[in-house]
């Protein structure tokens, strides 16, 4: 299983943005979006990474958590609030 220490910035970014909006939502975030009507979009290197990493799928204008893509993020969430 891949570890986060072993993401690159760009990949553990995809992630920081999902935790974001997990927090910020109260919600279980399972995708994000590649793609918004902003103009901002995910790192495509970062897409890759996770892809080959098989932590979350490019699935039209999101990227979908796998279920270990699920776990890690739930993970870096504990992380993040000390536990």
């Amino acid at each position: 299983m891949t570890s986060p220490g072993q993401l690159s910035d760009r990949a553990l970014a995809v992630f920081a943005f999902a935790l974001y909006h997990q927090l910020e939502s109260g919600d279980v975030v399972s995708a994000v979006a590649a793609v918004d009507g902003a103009g901002h979009r995910a790192d495509p290197e970062a897409i890759t990474e996770l892809e080959q990493r098989q932590l979350a799928r490019q699935e039209g204008d999101k990227i979908a958590f796998t279920p270990e893509g699920t776990l890690m993020l739930s993970q870096l969430l504990d992380r993040l609030r000390g536990h």
